[in-house]
């Protein structure tokens, strides 16, 4: 039994108090492994390690900083396999999948190493009168919170700039996701990355979180995970006057317009709406179709749809895996329910399914279409966060921006057209922080990423990231 251990200083310990949780395989739901069940004690030890390394760190040259980093880019590069495997593992996704997830956890790791050798300065002349110049310095000791669902990818999207900057970090990974954190402590050792510049915690929220969040020396957060959980970190962190990124839920629309061009819409529909079990803060899960072609676009989606084979996440022959939990497992299932209490006709799936030999346990669902619901109700409301779409028809412009525009939250939008004014026209009038045309999940790491409303605080990405670790200070000198 594998035990996963705190990563402190350099050295992995267990907990304190030495108590376990569980680690369970959701492809067939068996415990595999124990976590650390850690609390303020052990945050604590992690603050301590990284207060006394902060010193040497934050004065380190960029260029060994950068050397650092992005030597850890590179042993993640050369564990791929080995730690997709894990994490395939672990979360339940594909292993495919998880190799490329994997893949853009070095790329994190890489692109804020080069960043830090370019992060500049501004300096502002009053002709004949003053120069003022302002530095942006890090921050201190931060603590980053990432979430389940892209575990290594998400984890390093948070620690790669705050280290870049010149900070210490004390992070916590998901108590349900923890393996290939734990399996990035060696890596750092290895790189040379020095000790107690990353120390990581693992345990649950209400314990560990809420000790890294209320922490009086912990200067800064940066979280992703629901929105519940955000709005209770900053209610503990905001009094404290703590820098917060807070990137939270989404309830995206994928638009469908008549104009567009619908083989290309209805594939890409089908990733947005499924890939990783829908368990992606972007994926699309209402789809929004010109009534023009609803039928059309309908059927077709159907038809690709069940094309997509379920199981072992390990056979790349699978499109997809296995939910990450019994718990979302059962949320999912009681959405689905939901769904056809509010009236929701059932298109394809809306069950579980039994997997195969050692997955006979396994927590799989098939991927659910859902119609004939309003925009208005709960399913087409609240976040589910798995393998569920509702259609929607719409017939116009108008309208499907409003219904676009009706959840609480605004993460992300698909919109799907070959009118170039119109996307222009809708992109600016969505209430969403990323808006994609003709295609989703294009990222460019230079770009500011994260949400409006309850889909979060601030940005994540390029300069922003770099921004939000450092504090600016302005240098006046009167000529």
């Amino acid at each position: 039994m594998i035990k996963i251990q705190n990563f402190i200083d350099g050295v992995y310990k267990d907990a304190v108090e030495n108590n376990w949780l569980d680690n369970y395989n959701p492809a067939n739901g068996t415990v595999y492994s124990m976590i650390a069940d850690s609390d303020d004690k052990d945050v604590e030890l992690a603050y301590q390690a990284a207060n006394k390394a902060y010193p040497n760190w934050k004065v380190s040259h960029l260029e060994d900083r950068f050397k650092i980093l992005n030597r850890i880019a590179e042993l993640i590069d050369l564990n791929n396999d080995a730690l997709a495997e894990a994490e395939s593992i672990d979360q339940g996704k594909p292993k495919w999948l998880a190799k490329n997830e994997i893949k853009r956890a070095a790329q994190n790791f890489r692109f804020f190493a080069t960043a830090a050798m370019q992060f500049s300065n501004e300096s502002h002349h009053n002709e004949g009168f003053s120069i003022n110049y302002t530095l942006r310095q890090s921050i201190g000791v931060v603590g980053c919170i990432s979430p389940w669902n892209l575990p290594l990818y998400l984890f390093t999207w948070k620690i790669a700039p705050a280290l870049a900057t010149g900070n210490c970090v004390v992070a916590k990974p998901s108590e349900i996701t923890p393996m290939t954190a734990f399996l990035l402590g060696k890596i750092c050792n290895e790189a040379g990355l020095p000790t107690g510049v990353l120390n990581i915690v693992h345990g649950l929220g209400p314990k560990v979180g809420n000790a890294l969040v209320s922490h009086p020396k912990i200067k800064a957060i940066s979280f992703t995970g629901g929105t519940a959980t955000g709005k209770h970190i900053a209610s503990i962190a905001a009094p404290m006057f703590k820098k917060l990124s807070l990137e939270l839920g989404g309830k995206n629309p994928n638009i469908i317009f008549a104009s567009c061009d619908l083989q290309k819409a209805v594939k890409t529909s089908v990733e947005s709406s499924f890939l990783n079990q829908g368990e992606i803060c972007l994926c699309g899960s209402r789809i929004l179709i010109e009534k023009s072609i609803y039928n059309q676009f309908k059927i077709a989606f159907i038809e690709e749809v069940k094309k997509l084979k379920i199981g072992n996440p390990l056979n790349d022959e699978n499109r997809m895996g296995a939910i990450v939990s019994k718990m979302h497992f059962d949320k999912v299932l009681s959405y689905i329910e939901l769904a056809k209490q509010e009236g929701g006709e059932i298109l394809l799936g809306g069950e579980s399914i039994k997997g195969n030999g050692d997955n006979a346990n396994g927590w799989f669902i098939q991927p659910t279409i859902i119609e004939n619901l309003s925009h208005e109700c709960r399913t087409n409301q609240e976040e589910i966060f798995g393998p569920v779409v509702t259609l929607t028809p719409f017939d116009t412009e108008d309208e499907a921006v409003m219904i676009s525009n009706s959840t609480p939250y605004g993460l992300a939008c698909s919109l799907w057209t070959n009118d170039l004014t119109q996307a222009h026209r809708v992109a600016e009038r969505l209430e969403s922080g990323i808006i994609w045309i003709n295609c989703w999940l294009v990222r460019d790491l230079r770009t500011p990423f994260g949400g409006v409303k309850q889909s979060g605080v601030g940005r994540e990405g390029g300069w922003e990231a770099m921004r939000f670790f450092t504090e600016a200070k302005n240098v006046c000198v009167k000529l």
